[in-house]
């Protein structure tokens, strides 16, 4: 049998598999040479997601047993470990449309699931049937929020991303946010903080904003004043040294902070929006009098 003609076969992704067409083209003729699989250089950032993967899913291990900060943590490394893996892979050139879908993945098992299975065993299965639809709906949004984001891969980048803004609260920072009772819980330890309709409601609150269309900060839209960059190199500092110290009110201010931010996000696109109308309307060509 001869070898297909370049025109009917399928173009495969490096580092990406190969399609089932080329699979049976294979074992109809052996001289046909399939892709080696994901290089070293890929396989790095990937390894990263897959970490950040397997601690989210941790947490879950360490929730079963009641080990709540163990839980807790984990979810916050698999958080580090997903802001990690974007930037390697950009400096390393290593960019893939699998890593993508891996990363997406990750982010709703680790971001979704796993701190609403937390927050199922922590709190809200006190009240089984009631308390599973908070805790199902911050998964669900989740995951919506991350199909979302795939579906405009392959579209005109959007107008919130085209002016370095998030839309909606990004899947790690709903995480976080999520974990607000406990964090408040761990740092007083008041027995109302885990009561199944608070944690509900603020869960309903989280899942809400993973999916809402507001514009949120990115660190892409935080630009300070060369002025404060130092003031601000000795506050990130301080900031790590705290949570070290006292990581459970370190946390709360984090989410405070997050939370009283989100409204200056709202103003600051509405900005760039009024900026860019009347650019629009300064280039579009006038109508000539007479």
């Amino acid at each position: 049998m001869s070898i297909p003609p370049a025109a009917d076969r399928e173009p495969l992704a490096s580092g990406e598999g190969i399609s089932h067409r080329s699979e049976q083209a294979a074992e109809d003729n052996p001289r046909i040479l399939l892709p080696r699989g994901l290089t070293l250089r890929a396989m790095v950032p990937n390894a990263i997601t897959s970490a950040a993967l397997c601690s989210g899913l941790t947490g879950i291990r360490f929730a079963i047993g009641g080990d709540w900060r163990g839980a807790v943590l984990a979810v916050i490394l698999a958080a580090v470990l997903d802001g990690i893996d974007g930037r390697v892979a950009r400096l390393m050139k290593a960019e893939s449309r699998f890593g993508a879908e891996l990363d997406s993945l990750s982010d709703v098992i680790a971001f979704g699931v796993a701190p609403a299975l937390i927050l199922y065993l922590w709190s809200l299965q006190a009240v089984p049937h009631l308390g599973w639809l908070p805790a199902l709906a911050l998964a669900v949004c989740c995951a919506l929020r991350l199909a979302r984001f795939n579906a405009q891969i392959d579209m005109a980048p959007q107008p919130h991303k085209l002016a370095g803004f998030f839309t909606g609260v990004p899947a790690p920072a709903g995480a976080g946010l999520a974990f607000l009772p406990i964090y408040l819980w761990m740092a007083s330890g008041r027995a109302e903080l885990r009561e199944p309709i608070v944690v509900g409601a603020w869960c309903l609150v989280v899942a809400f904003l993973m999916i809402s269309n507001l514009a949120t900060l990115s660190w892409a839209s935080l630009r300070p004043r060369r002025g404060i960059r130092l003031e601000l190199i000795a506050l990130v500092g301080l900031a790590i040294a705290a949570l070290l110290t006292g990581p459970w009110l370190t946390l709360v201010g984090i989410c405070v902070v997050y939370l009283a931010l989100m409204p200056l996000g709202v103003m600051r696109y509405a900005r760039v929006r009024r900026l860019r109308r009347a650019a629009r309307a300064g280039a579009e060509p006038h109508p000539s009098g007479g």
